[in-house]
């Protein structure tokens, strides 16, 4: 039944695509993110889908005229070098045969993510990418938070099998991540019952990545609700308050055992998972330093550990977002993937910044603040987990280039003011003219 659900979307839509490649983009997205075939036990389990929806859109790419260069930014700048310096990390690497698997994974992610940015410009298809990238994640979050009640805090939950999340500890950054794009869709929502449930959808989210044990995901979710307290609308003692009544019953509904791993933050010097990352980050940094291209994607390995680890036994995976990229592509690809976010921060601040300039530019407003938020806890929370290629924050990326690329050419006077079905079933009260 779920092959014939899911068959009976992915279908439509890759027909669709090929007139309108931005839906192409919109499939591929959701594929990519949230992996639904892997929920399934039939023909689409290891059916090409997201092959599929690469091949439509590049046709429709090719076909359509309303295109534009990718090239929106200083974050793309940064992209495209850091994609070229990883081709070279690779050549030169330790490894060329062994990483040409994940060189190719990682490089069919940022070449649609290139293609997102040459399709979409509208209003209509920045929504449509938050909603996406949202809506991928907040599904399976929502379904762990109530994993994780109903087993008491007791039971782990992990992410789509077979992606970048799949792990308890990434899919729960990967959920801290998605509750900024959550509350920006609340903002923009005016029925009451849908910004309710985006509510509800945020808690349960938080709770299912409190229900990992995932200590960065702790860090990472604390920072973000700080800042996103911070920001917020209101009265912030009232709402400071409210937050702290339900972090404290959320804290005081787990186990044991979720209070005795977090409490290993502070005794990290007392605990061989923490140590041997420690082993794994020193391992890199000496890498790095022997060479300069790095020594490829699979820097894990018993050989490499004797010469360069503290510890040459204790052999893991960086769990860094910055030590698994220092070790892989060294100092000058490190400093490419800085730029990244960096830039990307700084836009974000630019639409924020607008505040007041345009009522109509409101939305674009709330989308930098919520992706700064995001950033923030990507961030804090990667530098324990080893995320870097991960798709959904170079998504948010391009959905800060894109609706600054939107507020740049005055896009709210061209579009119509009419807005599309799909819009405005989900309750979204969009006015494109300026008054």
């Amino acid at each position: 039944m779920r092959d014939i659900v899911l068959l009976a979307i992915v279908i439509p839509a890759l027909i669709l695509a090929l007139r309108r490649p931005w839906i192409g983009v919109i499939l591929w997205t959701w594929l990519s993110i949230m992996n639904p075939h892997r929920y399934t036990w039939g023909i689409a389990y290891s059916a090409p889908l997201a092959a599929a929806a690469a091949g439509c859109t590049l046709i429709g790419l090719l076909m359509t005229k309303d295109r534009a260069s990718p090239v929106k930014g200083a974050p793309v700048n940064w992209l495209l070098a850091f994609m070229a310096w990883m081709t070279l990390s690779w050549l030169f690497g330790l490894n060329i045969e062994g990483d040409y698997e994940q060189w190719k994974k990682v490089m069919k992610v940022d070449f649609m993510l290139l293609v997102a940015l040459a399709l979409l410009h509208s209003k209509q298809h920045i929504l449509a990418l938050v909603s996406v990238c949202a809506a991928s994640l907040a599904l399976l979050g929502a379904k762990g938070g109530v994993f994780t009640l109903a087993t008491g805090g007791g039971g782990r939950v992990y992410g789509p099998p077979g992606s970048f999340i799949s792990d308890n500890n990434e899919f729960a950054l990967a959920l801290v991540m998605t509750i900024p794009l959550l509350r920006f869709l609340q903002l923009q929502i005016q029925k009451p019952l849908a910004k309710r449930l985006l509510l509800v959808t945020m808690v349960l989210c938080a709770v299912s990545a409190l229900g990992s044990q995932s200590r960065g995901a702790m860090l990472a979710i604390s920072a973000m609700a700080v800042m996103m307290w911070w920001r917020g609308k209101g009265n912030k003692f009232q709402v400071g308050v409210l937050v702290a009544i339900v972090a404290i019953t959320l804290l005081a509904f787990m186990p044991d055992e979720w209070s005795n791993r977090m409490s290993t933050i502070k005794t990290y010097e007392e605990d061989g998972s923490a140590m041997g990352r420690i082993n794994a980050w020193w391992a890199a940094w000496n890498m790095a330093q022997h060479y300069p291209f790095g020594v490829g994607f699979k820097p894990a390995t018993g050989e490499l550990f004797a010469r360069f680890a503290p510890e040459p036994t204790n052999v893991k995976a960086a769990h860094s977002i910055y030590f698994q990229v220092l070790g892989n592509h060294g100092f000058a690809g490190l400093a490419l993937f800085l730029g990244i976010w960096i830039s990307s921060w700084r836009m974000a601040g630019w639409l924020r910044s607008q505040k007041g300039v345009l009522p109509v530019n409101q939305w674009t407003v709330d989308l930098g603040a919520m992706c700064q938020v995001s950033l923030i806890g990507y961030l804090i929370g990667g530098a324990f987990l080893s995320l870097a290629y991960f798709d959904l924050p170079y998504n948010i990326m391009a959905i800060v280039v894109l609706t600054r690329a939107w507020v740049a050419k005055q896009s709210w006077q061209t579009e119509p003011m009419e807005i599309p079905r799909w819009m405005s079933m989900m309750g979204f009260a969009v006015n494109n003219k300026a008054t």
